[in-house]
C-alpha cells in the first residue's frame, strides 16, 4: 500500500507517519522510485502499537523506541520479550525513598506485598523483586497508602491480587490470538497500554453500583 493507504487504514496522519519513520520508530517502506515507497501489513500493524504507545499511552518517543527495541529482541523467548517490553512502559512516578535511605513505610510495604505474592503463588514476582517496575510501582502505592493514613492492608491487598489473577489470564488469552512471535509480544504491549483505561473505568463504573447499592435513596 502507498502512504495514503497506510495512513487511511491506520488511522494516523501523513505528517505523523512521516515523523515516525524520521525517528526511527517505523521500518523504511519498499522504495518503486526516488519519492514513493510501498508499505505491508507489518508497517500497519508496528504502527498501530506507535500509535497505542504515543497517542494512547502518551508515551514519549524516546520511551516508545526502547519498548520497540524490546519487542524486536528475537534472542530471548516469549516470555522475556514481553517482559522486557512491558518493563519498559513508564510505570508512574517512582518513590524517591525506593532502593537506598528506604523508610518505615516502604519497608512495611514490602513485607505486605511479598505475603500477598507467597499466598497468591506469583513466584516470578517474588524472584524478580525490587528488580520488577511493577513490583516496585505496587510497593511504592502500598507505602504511600500508609503514609497519606489509608493503611492497605495484606488481607486488602490480597482481594485484589486475585482479581488481577484473573485479569492476568484474560490478558494473555487475548494475547494468544495474535501471531505467535513478533505479533504476540506487540499485542502484550498495546493490550497493557489500550486496556488499562478499560479497567479503571471498570472499577469506577463498579464503585458507583455499589455505592448507589449501600448508601442510595434505594438502599
Amino acid at each position: 500500500m502507498r502512504m495514503a493507504e497506510l495512513s487511511r487504514r491506520s488511522g494516523v496522519a501523513t505528517a505523523t507517519i512521516k515523523y515516525y519513520l524520521r525517528e526511527g520508530l517505523l521500518r523504511p517502506g519498499r522504495r518503486v522510485s526516488a519519492t514513493q515507497a510501498e508499505y505491508d501489513e507489518e508497517h500497519l500493524r508496528r504502527l498501530r502499537l506507535v500509535r497505542a504507545l504515543i497517542q494512547v499511552g502518551r508515551m514519549p518517543v524516546a520511551t516508545a523506541r526502547e519498548v520497540l527495541v524490546a519487542v524486536e529482541d528475537e534472542s530471548l523467548d516469549r516470555h522475556m520479550r514481553i517482559g522486557a517490553a512491558v518493563w519498559a512502559l513508564p510505570h508512574g512516578a517512582q518513590d524517591p525513598a525506593g532502593g537506598a535511605g528506604r523508610d518505615e513505610a516502604r519497608e512495611e510495604a514490602t513485607r505486605a506485598v511479598d505475603e500477598v505474592l507467597e499466598r497468591v503463588g506469583w513466584a516470578f514476582g517474588r524472584a524478580e523483586g525490587d528488580r520488577s517496575p511493577a513490583y516496585r510501582m505496587l510497593v511504592d502505592a502500598v507505602a504511600g497508602l500508609s503514609r497519606t493514613g489509608y493503611p492497605c492492608a495484606p488481607a486488602d491487598l490480597l482481594a485484589y491480587a486475585r482479581s488481577a489473577a484473573a485479569l492476568g489470564t484474560v490478558d494473555l488469552d487475548m494475547v494468544e490470538r495474535y501471531e505467535p512471535g513478533t505479533g504476540q509480544v506487540e499485542a502484550a504491549v498495546a493490550l497493557t497500554v489500550l486496556y488499562e483505561p478499560v479497567l479503571l473505568g471498570l472499577r469506577r463504573l463498579a464503585e458507583a453500583e455499589e455505592s448507589n447499592r449501600r448508601f442510595g435513596c434505594g438502599g
